[in-house]
């Protein structure tokens, strides 16, 4: 599926839609009810979580047979769903809480997004041999958001669209084992990390936004909450990066080409923020807030089911090894350089 086809979906009816949302809602439906059983939340299992999981089981079984009905809603849900869901999680939160992440968190964001794409840059190009396009995608995907960073970066740098694939295959891999590994990770370092530095930790070494949404809701609100607020910090650092990579291309191509490169502009984090401090003035009434809020976990619910339908096992043959070996040394370096980065900064900055 092409970037372009993801941003479309003013080309279609609305019957187009309709199959994949209602298969994504049935999806959410069974993982906010299995969600709620005492002894699966207790396990670390959030509806979210289950939504990704069912998802990639239903991605990987049955939706073949499905697609052709149900891809226009399923990526629907996947991309717009989401991009709604984080902006009405601007409704949970006040500018309060966003300045208590402040300097540190932006400072954190900061050094994780330079460290992990110079070494990534370092390792595609001298260790693993890749072509330099494709170590661009790999190394935006894991520094900043994931496969939206890989979309939005592959019209500055000007890539093929197998090397899109390569790159968003392999961030959607490690990023999804990142959901079940952060909150178990947790409570082995919960002596150097409150709920709230986890959270911060989390949003700053995770690929995307949907999956730190997941991993934090797994751990606690307050780990949610900071996590989501540092990741959308990192994400909105998306655009000084693609005006660093345009005038990097620029730099690197021949001579009187003198092209213009597309810079996306990720929106829906700059709406999160403005909703965000729309809440912060508390203008709504209480039961207006929680209905947005109701609404928002479910767009969220839907966005996990979508996201785990278009994960496929077969993504790992497609990608190859050496983008694979790449992508894990960058998602081991998030977790543990990462972690570092982290409780350095909360150490000075303390």
């Amino acid at each position: 599926m092409t970037a372009t086809s993801l941003d479309t979906p003013s080309r279609h009816t609305l019957w187009h839609f309709i199959p994949g949302l209602i298969l994504t809602a049935i999806i959410t439906g069974i993982a906010i009810k299995v969600g709620s059983v005492p002894a699966i939340a207790g396990a670390g299992f959030s509806a979210l979580t289950l939504a990704i999981l069912f998802g990639m089981v239903v991605g990987n079984t049955l939706y073949p047979k499905l697609s052709r009905v149900c891809d226009g809603g399923v990526i629907f849900a996947k991309q717009y769903l989401l991009r709604l869901g984080i902006i009405l999680y601007g409704f949970r939160l006040t500018f309060a809480q966003i300045a208590d992440v402040g300097a540190a968190g932006i400072l954190i964001d900061a050094i994780t997004l330079c460290s992990t794409f110079a070494i990534a840059c370092w390792l595609g190009r001298k260790v693993f041999g890749l072509d330099q396009e494709t170590t661009w995608l790999i190394g935006a995907g894991s520094s900043i958001c994931g496969a939206a960073a890989v979309l939005a970066t592959e019209p500055v740098v000007k890539a093929q669209s197998s090397k899109v694939t390569v790159a968003v295959a392999t961030v959607v891999i490690f990023g999804t084992m990142a959901i079940f590994i952060y909150p178990m990770l947790y409570p082995l370092v919960s002596h150097w990390f409150t709920p709230e530095t986890f959270g911060i930790y989390t949003g700053s070494t995770m690929h995307e936004v949907a999956q730190v949404v997941a991993a934090g809701h797994a751990i606690s609100p307050e780990t949610e909450s900071a996590a989501v607020i540092a990741k959308m910090l990192r994400v909105m650092m998306l655009a000084p990066f693609l005006l660093y990579m345009a005038a990097r291309v620029k730099r690197l191509a021949p001579q009187g080409s003198g092209e213009k490169s597309k810079i996306t502009i990720p929106w829906f984090a700059i709406l999160f923020i403005l909703v965000a401090v729309f809440n912060s003035f508390h203008l709504l009434p209480t039961p207006v807030v929680n209905t947005l809020v109701t609404i928002d976990t479910l767009c969220l619910a839907m966005a996990m089911a979508a996201l785990g339908i278009t994960t496929h096992i077969s993504a790992l043959k497609k990608a190859g090894v050496r983008p694979l070996l790449m992508a894990l040394v960058l998602f081991i370096w998030l977790i543990v350089g990462g972690a570092g980065i982290n409780l350095a900064v909360h150490v000075i900055m303390g």
